[in-house]
């Protein structure tokens, strides 16, 4: 595959319903005048042009194409524009894949990893170790944990690099100028919160946890694009990774694309004759449809055969209706022979079970009669060596069939004797259990109503605890303890009697207390009530207050306009005592004086509002001491009872 292959995504959609095609057309086609030809492709789907500029008249000015945000270089700008010269070729104005470009969303998105985290920059810091050393680039984490702005220059170009191997880094420039840039060109969904002066100081408290957060994004970033290429996925569109036999339609435009590339280039180098990429793509497709086709002559010829077939048994058979008849016979005489083998197969079964039932009783008779046999010759063997008489003989086989007789009627009486005994343990062994149970449910009363000994006073010397032996022999000796029904059972009742009596009590108490909690909560609520009450007071007694310092401004604002109105009026009076010259002294004293009674007015208007403001703050103050020392006088009551 050509290197100057990028693009992974399928080409854009026609805007002309598919009129054209997208294939370049020969230069043998009639095409209209014009003085260009341009690209179909875009500037990221070949190489640098090497060549100088102006020899080669096919330039291209089409979008790139290249949408894979993987693999696309972020370096390419939207248009890529070659210098053109003078040509007889027609230029192609289609759009191209410009009408894809989503829509970029100017809503910032908030930054949700703990980057502050310890752990979590911790775990940052160990991913892009990893990575850096796994792909050659070493690094430490001692680097990471004080790092220097150059080695974070490092870091991030050889990341940005590994992304895009084509992106612009300039020589010579400053990082903080070329940072940014590359973190949106990356689609780095935070790069808003970035701030270029953090990297005057990478290492600060501040700024660390979101560069950190930057390499982080990149190196996953890295690992996905990593994964994605070694995959082998269809949507790679790798001709390499293509199959013998395909049937994925991204499998035949990774073949369409590589096509493409390579007519499309013999196009920009004046080369209208695409027949070695044909025969290759009909070569490519002819492997591909090998199989079947080898698979359909197969089965062409042995169609062919069994048509041959076909025609011979028509030409050379008998009539349908004979043929009908004979199958029918045939069927007949089918089915009674089934009938007769089902017959003389289920007497072969019931011959051969016979004859095995016979064999096994013939054996167990014969197996039988040898040990009658045996204890015949035996009992012979015994008389000769007894001598004794025939009648001695039947009396004795008399005795034994009898005690033969009594010894099975014993043994049946042992077995339900011991089924007795044994049914009788079983129930036992519950009873006991339930009893244990008892006891222990017993001994937990015992302990949460604390009568383990000692016990109070007056059964100090009751022991009221109980011991179940299961192992004894003695029924008297089961149970080990006080006698339940002389000490355990009246001491128990009398402690019960003593225990309602206490409750009894405490009932009483309790209703006392609940009476006297009542009569507080209802001096708490009259409390409460007055409370109320003095605050509404006070609430009165400050607007009362704002009235009159509302009143006293106001006044003081109306004793303001009479002082200026007469401080007017008195340089009119020595305007016109100064023009008349009569009455001048005489009005001025007047004028004098009405001034300084509303001067006084108006200072004894301040006076008495700031007596009324310090007289009801003191009436607020004394209020409020007294609702404290009520309610610590309450509190101090409720804490005694």
């Amino acid at each position: 595959m050509d290197a100057r292959r990028r693009s992974v995504m399928q080409p854009a959609a026609d805007p002309l319903a598919n009129v054209r095609s997208g294939i370049p057309v020969p230069a043998t086609v009639k095409k209209p005048t014009a003085n260009l030809r341009m690209s179909l492709a875009g500037p990221a789907l070949r190489a640098p042009n090497t060549s100088v500029p102006g020899t080669n008249p096919r330039q291209s000015m089409l979008r790139s194409q290249n949408l894979n945000p993987l693999l696309q270089s972020t370096s390419k700008p939207g248009y890529g524009r070659t210098p053109m010269s003078n040509s007889i070729r027609r230029g192609s104005m289609w759009g191209g894949g410009s009408a894809l470009n989503a829509p970029s969303n100017s809503q910032p998105i908030k930054d949700s990893r703990p980057l502050r985290d310890r752990s979590y920059q911790t775990k940052m810091r160990q991913d892009v170790v990893n990575y850096l050393n796994g792909s050659g680039f070493e690094v430490s984490m001692a680097t990471l944990s004080n790092i220097q702005g150059k080695d974070y220059r490092a870091i991030f170009d050889a990341l940005v690099l590994t992304l895009d191997p084509c992106h612009p880094f300039r020589d010579g420039a400053r990082f903080e100028d070329e940072f940014v840039p590359a973190l949106k060109s990356l689609r780095y969904p935070f790069a808003h919160q970035i701030d270029q002066k953090w990297l005057a100081a990478v290492a600060s408290p501040h700024s660390w946890p979101y560069l950190l957060g930057v390499l982080h994004w990149l190196v996953e970033l890295c690992k996905m694009r990593d994964e994605y290429l070694c995959s082998g996925h269809p949507t790679l569109q790798d001709p390499a990774h293509v199959p013998e036999e395909f049937d994925d339609p991204f499998d035949h435009k990774a073949l369409a694309f590589q096509y493409n590339e390579e007519t499309y280039t013999l196009w920009l180098d004046l080369h209208d004759d695409f027949a070695e990429s044909n025969q290759a793509m009909e070569d490519r497709y002819s492997r591909k449809n090998e199989r079947v086709q080898t698979e359909l002559d197969e089965q062409t010829k042995l169609l062919n055969q069994a048509q041959a077939d076909y025609s011979k048994l028509k030409t050379s058979a008998p009539s349908i209706n004979d043929l009908r008849k004979q199958n029918e016979l045939f069927q007949k005489d089918s089915e009674k022979l089934k009938k007769i083998l089902q017959q003389y197969e289920g007497r072969r079964r019931k011959l051969i079970e016979q004859i095995a039932f016979e064999q096994a009783e013939l054996a167990f008779a014969g197996a039988h009669l040898n040990n009658l046999r045996t204890t015949l010759d035996g009992l012979e063997e015994t008389v000769k060596a007894q001598n004794l008489t025939p009648e001695e003989v039947i009396r004795m086989n008399t005795d034994r069939e009898t005690l033969t007789r009594n010894l099975e009627d014993l043994k049946q009486k042992i077995g339900e004797t011991h089924k007795a005994v044994m049914t009788l343990e079983v129930n036992v062994t519950n009873r006991a259990a339930a009893a244990e149970e008892a006891l222990d449910a017993y001994t937990n009363l015992l302990s949460s109503l604390e009568l383990f000994p000692p016990l109070p006073e007056p059964w100090q010397d009751v022991d009221l605890t109980l011991e179940l032996n299961s192992a004894s022999s003695n029924a008297q000796q089961l149970l080990a303890g006080s006698d339940i029904r002389k000490i355990i059972k009246p001491t128990l009742s009398s402690v019960a009697e003593t225990k309602r009596l206490e409750r009894a009590a405490l009932e009483s108490e309790r209703i006392k207390v609940d009476n006297e909690l009542d009569q507080l909560t209802t001096e708490c609520e009259n409390l409460d009530y007055e409370i109320a009450e003095v605050e509404k007071k006070v609430v009165n007694l400050n607007e009362h207050a704002d009235d009159l310092r509302d009143a006293a401004q106001q006044e003081a604002l109306v004793a303001s306009a009479e002082a200026a109105r007469l401080e007017r009026d008195l340089a009119h009076a020595r305007t016109a005592a100064m023009a008349n010259g009569l009455g001048v002294k005489s009005r001025l004293q007047a004028m004098q004086f009405s001034y300084k009674e509303q001067m006084e007015k108006v200072s004894r208007l301040k006076e008495d509002t700031i007596h009324a403001i310090l007289k009801n703050s003191q009436e607020i103050a004394m209020f409020k001491e007294e609702v404290s020392r009520h309610l610590h006088e309450l509190g101090h009551f409720a804490e005694a009872d």
